[in-house]
C-alpha cells in the first residue's frame, strides 16, 4: 500500500513540476502516473546497469555523479512516456533533484512511522 501512495505522490510532485522548471511538459494524470510508475521499473531494471558502468565516475566525483544517473534515467523515462517530455536535460537532471528530495523526505516519513507503530 506505502508503494501505491509513493508513486501517487511522485506522479503529484510531476505534475507540479512543469510549473516551478521550465522545460518540463506533463500533459495531465495519465502521463504523470504511467511516467511514475516505468521510472520505479527503470529504477530496478535499468539505474544499477547504468551505475554499475558509470562507476568510476561516481568514485571520482565522490557519488555525485549519481544525480546525473538519476537525471538520465528520468530522461530515458520521457522517451519511453508519451506526454511526459523534457527539453533539455537540464530540466531532467533539476526534476531528478526535486525527486530525489522527495524520496528522501518519503523515506523519512514512513520511517519515523514504522519506529513509532513498534514502539
Amino acid at each position: 500500500m506505502k508503494q501505491l501512495l509513493y508513486l501517487l505522490v511522485v506522479a503529484a510532485v510531476m505534475l507540479v513540476l512543469p510549473r516551478v522548471i521550465p522545460g518540463m511538459v506533463v500533459d495531465g494524470w495519465g502521463p504523470a502516473l504511467i511516467a511514475a510508475l516505468v521510472l520505479a521499473v527503470f529504477n530496478v531494471l535499468v539505474k544499477p546497469l547504468l551505475f554499475v558502468i558509470t562507476l568510476p565516475f561516481t568514485i571520482l566525483t565522490l557519488g555525485l555523479f549519481l544525480l546525473v544517473l538519476n537525471g538520465i534515467v528520468l530522461w530515458l523515462v520521457s522517451v519511453v512516456v508519451p506526454g511526459f517530455a523534457f527539453r533539455s536535460f537540464g530540466a531532467a537532471f533539476l526534476a531528478a533533484l526535486v525527486l530525489s528530495v522527495v524520496g528522501m523526505l518519503w523515506k523519512a516519513l514512513t520511517r519515523d512511522t514504522a519506529r513509532r507503530s513498534a514502539a
